[in-house]
């Protein structure tokens, strides 16, 4: 197999929302510097928002600014949120969202020119070519794109990050892209746990199923530290097809009903004193309806008219057009029947919830020369798409400042082939177990061990220590997997990824002895938040010498 060696400034691994926007930042700050793109599928239709987007869920409307979105966020992730980061991030918010605008994202408008608004934090869009948008801003800078490149490892002598290896999925070439500074974006983790949909359906998932984790994998390995793993996000959606229900909810104001007919939310707003719930208790109140035998539960769309059953199927033709198809049967028409809902398997996500790398106000993480954007990066959750690309911007900025006066580093042969003979081990087995095989294993561990949807989502120390003995026992037969072509190889590669976040994970989870998010991270054995000893961030380090992972906690900031 050909080696193809790359030099470039700055890498971005990763060309979703974040990437790409980073990307373009780059070149309207410094239009000399070198950039490459290393994109495991295509930037044209690639990441979380592959299939588009209705709405920018994290917009300032009037009425609202930087403190009252901080406050906002503060309330729903119970006190622990990276306040600095967040206030970036508002900060930058509606900025953004005008240059992507300029960029050719259709925003829908009043007709005195404001954007239409989805609720008090977002604005409406027409999405559906969302990433195109962005790939096309892309195309008209000099950055080079690597599409179908996975990456492996982070090129790191022990100092600092220099570059990153690949792998060309289609080609069959090793890449080595040495680089100054190197800008992660790779989003978040999925099928860490056992989906809803198995079988054939398995890749019907809330997240993209092809976004394994591996951005959190190449740090961990290197010894980046990582926070906030255990708050997990869990999507609450309409069953099979996992359409989001704010579309239905705040669009449509379908309130929630159990199979009695009951408003159970409003129900639990009495039961928790007529304060209002956060959004992890939509999915709490749903999950123990469900328990009490008063499931299924629904978003009550049987009050629609036809008028606006017609905009609530536009505006899902933006981003999820499954659903379309599925209220296509008479039998399923949501003004006929209300539409059921359910809880996802859990996933690891620093857009929705806050897991990622542990990071500066510039984005660097704790590993000079690497700087994180978007879902990967830890502390400030509820970003969403605008909020990635301000991070994008910020880390951009930081990155060209950086690397002013640095020379790219010699990376050791051995090295080189070290990993090389890493990545390829699973094409040479002739017999070993599949990729399918260690998935589906890694899977039942994490859903009947760690709080999967067989368990309700529920933890507790005796199922933690199990998942983390069978992790490790697990994690030493990652040599045993054979690959029988490319495609198989980034499965085994998916694999270790996943095994490598997971036992992360499960660290984090036992680590913090309350219940802080509700179902997110819901402790049988400590079912209390504890402000006196948990108002902190539990992070973590990863030693590849000892195979060892150092818990730490750190104060709010």
């Amino acid at each position: 197999m050909s080696v193809v060696y790359i030099d470039t400034d700055i890498l971005i691994i990763g060309g979703g929302a974040a990437g790409c926007f980073a990307a373009v930042e780059i070149y309207k700050r410094s239009p000399n510097c070198r950039v490459v793109i290393m994109e495991k599928a295509h930037i044209e239709r690639s990441g979380c928002l592959a299939m588009g987007l209705n709405a920018i869920n994290a917009y300032l409307n009037p009425g609202q600014t930087p403190d009252i979105h901080v406050s906002y966020i503060e309330r729903q992730f119970e006190g622990i949120i990276r306040k600095d980061l967040v206030y970036d991030i508002a900060q930058g918010l509606n900025e953004v969202v005008r240059d992507v605008e300029e960029m050719g994202l259709p925003i829908e408008k009043n007709e005195d020119g404001t954007y239409k608004r989805k609720g008090k934090r977002s604005i409406r869009i027409l999405g559906e070519r969302l990433k195109p948008i962005l790939a096309g801003a892309v195309r008209k800078t000099p950055a080079r794109v690597l599409n179908r490149v996975v990456a492996t490892n982070f090129i790191y002598n022990g100092k600092h990050v220099c570059g990153a290896f690949g792998y060309g999925i289609r080609d069959g070439m090793f890449y080595v892209v040495r680089a100054k500074a190197v800008i992660v974006a790779t989003g978040g983790a999925s099928g860490i746990y056992r989906p809803n949909n198995t079988g054939e359906a398995r890749h019907l998932t809330w997240y993209c199923p092809w976004n394994a984790g591996t951005g959190y994998a190449m740090g961990i390995r290197i010894g980046a530290e990582m926070t906030s793993f255990e708050n997990r996000f869990i999507a609450l959606r309409v069953k099979d097809v996992h359409a989001p229900t704010g579309t239905i909810a705040v669009g449509a104001y379908a309130k929630q009903i159990n199979a009695l007919g009951e408003d159970y939310l409003a129900l639990y707003y009495k039961h928790l004193g007529g304060n209002r719930c956060l959004t992890h208790h939509r999915l709490l109140a749903t999950v123990e309806e469900t328990k009490a035998g008063r499931g299924p539960c629904f978003l009550d769309t049987t009050t629609l008219d036809e008028a606006q059953e017609r905009k609530l199927k536009e505006a899902f033709l933006n981003m999820n057009p499954q659903v379309v198809l599925l209220w296509a049967s008479d039998d399923m028409n949501p003004r006929r029947r209300p539409v059921e809902i359910q809880g996802t398997e859990p996933f690891i996500v620093g857009g929705h919830c806050q897991a990622g790398y542990w990071i500066d106000k510039g984005r660097r993480t704790t590993v000079p020369g690497l700087y994180a954007a978007g879902e990967v990066a830890g502390g400030a959750p509820k970003k969403y798409v605008s909020g990635s690309w301000v991070e994008a911007r910020i880390a951009a900025a930081t990155a060209l400042e950086d690397v002013k006066g640095n020379c790219l580093e010699d990376v050791d042969h051995e090295f080189i082939q070290k990993e090389k003979t890493r990545v390829l081990s699973p094409l040479t087995k002739k017999f070993g177990l599949s990729p399918v095989e260690v998935r589906e294993r890694l899977q039942k561990i994490m859903d009947e061990c760690a709080g999967g949807i067989s368990m309700n989502y529920a933890l507790h120390e005796e199922r933690l220590l199990e998942a983390r003995r069978l992790l490790k026992g697990l994690q030493e037969h990652v040599r045993d997997i054979a690959a029988e072509d490319n495609y198989t190889l980034v499965e085994a590669l998916e694999c270790i990824d996943r095994i490598d976040v997971a036992r992360v994970l499960v660290e984090h989870l036992i680590y913090r002895k309350e219940t802080r998010w509700a179902c997110y991270q819901t402790r049988l054995d400590y079912p209390n938040r504890d402000d006196k000893r948990w108002l902190v961030f539990v992070n973590s380090l990863y030693n590849i010498h000892t195979d060892e992972i150092k818990m730490i906690e750190r104060p709010l900031c």
